[in-house]
């Protein structure tokens, strides 16, 4: 991690910042700059019992509120005028978009507008904005056809799914890799994250506001919630073996997913918070390999004691085939390297649960 010499005389706006990664990244930010001040609307489904969750760094400003609300950035940014700020306010479930979509294009697309007109209006423009984004944008990614030429599948349909047609057939998935596969979504969370980065990049590049882009991966570890239904296949998981279950794997269980604990995670979006350059284009951010749910379940299980997964069959609407990133430009933009594989990962997230109080199986 590469901190500039001033960013501790600076101040930092974290939006979203009560959730999962703005509380792993508070302590490394109150080490990298003056003021660290969090807007977050401590949503009941996240937050159940709406108070300031314990895992925030105590010297961490908290303002509850909601980033769509003008009156909130009017209140906040008179006072705060932040040098960097972290965007990572959004709603992220991939099957709950389908169902709410007009609740995630509100939060994610208006939430960031919102922002960014405040900026203007009490001409608070930030030095730098991190934008968390998703590897969502990407969709079902590029695939390799049997002569080596790149092609874009697009959406699995019903039909094939329900035909069990889980692969594109003669071709292999490849890598998640900015500069080179384009964002095709598949998801409405994926076209409002995708929203996200269009909009921002036109808006900085007006102003002269550096922007850096984060496109992660499967995120998970100590401190995931545990009460959220639409996120945390891993911590589901770990829950549902806890119980003695056996952990049911959707399609033929050779889904490949790039899962990245947080600790990585935290780390990638402090170092570009506080690089002395901002990134040109976007970063993935992920382990660098890919594993299958199947291989993460029966890692699980294996933890607990619990039966080996079984393959269910089932599929959900919206859900990418495989998803892995390529880290090269991280590690040479940012001098960012993932520091934990997945064994390790499941100890630290496992061991975690295990003592948290009033966890139930699931």
């Amino acid at each position: 991690m590469q901190n500039s010499p001033e960013s501790r005389t600076e101040t930092v706006l974290v939006t979203g910042g009560a959730g999962f990664i703005g509380c792993a990244i508070s302590e490394s930010l109150l080490q990298s700059f003056k003021r660290v001040v969090v807007v977050d609307n401590l949503h009941p489904q996240i937050h159940e019992s709406g108070e300031r969750p314990a895992g925030l760094a105590a010297g961490v400003e908290l303002v509850v509120g909601d980033i769509t609300d003008a009156a909130v950035w009017d209140a906040v940014l008179p006072e705060v005028k932040p040098d960097v700020v972290i965007h990572l306010a959004a709603e992220t479930g991939t099957g709950q978009s389908l169902e709410e979509a007009t609740r995630h294009a509100h939060v994610n697309v208006v939430g960031t507008t919102q922002l960014l007109d405040g900026f203007l209006r009490n001409k608070a423009l930030p030095r730098r904005i991190v934008l968390t984004s998703s590897r969502a944008v990407y969709g079902e990614g590029a695939w390799r056809n049997a002569d080596g030429a790149l092609f874009y599948p697009g959406q699995r349909t019903s039909e094939t799914l329900d035909h069990s047609e889980w692969d594109f057939p003669g071709a292999e998935p490849t890598a998640m890799k900015a500069s080179e596969v384009f964002p095709a979504p598949v998801s409405v969370y994926g076209a409002t994250k995708l929203a996200q980065e269009n909009i921002l990049l036109a808006w900085a590049k007006s102003y002269g506001v550096e922007s850096a882009i984060l496109r992660l991966q499967n995120v998970y570890g100590p401190g995931q919630s545990l009460i959220n239904p639409y996120t945390g296949i891993m911590s589901l998981f770990c829950r549902m073996a806890m119980g003695g279950r056996s952990i049911p794997l959707y399609e033929d269980g050779e889904v490949r997913r790039d899962f990245i604990l947080i600790d990585d995670i935290a780390s990638a979006v402090v170092a570009a918070a506080t690089s002395e350059q901002a990134p040109a284009t976007p970063l993935d951010i992920g382990s660098g390999e890919f594993q299958t749910i199947g291989t993460a379940a029966a890692t699980i299980a294996a933890r607990y004691g619990a039966p080996e997964p079984h393959v269910t069959g089932q599929y959900r609407q919206g859900d990418v085939r495989h998803a892995w990133a390529d880290i090269t430009a991280a590690r040479e933009v940012l001098g960012w390297e993932p520091r934990y594989n997945l064994e390790q990962g499941i100890a630290r997230l496992a061991d975690w649960i295990d003592v948290q109080p009033d966890v139930k199986p699931a």
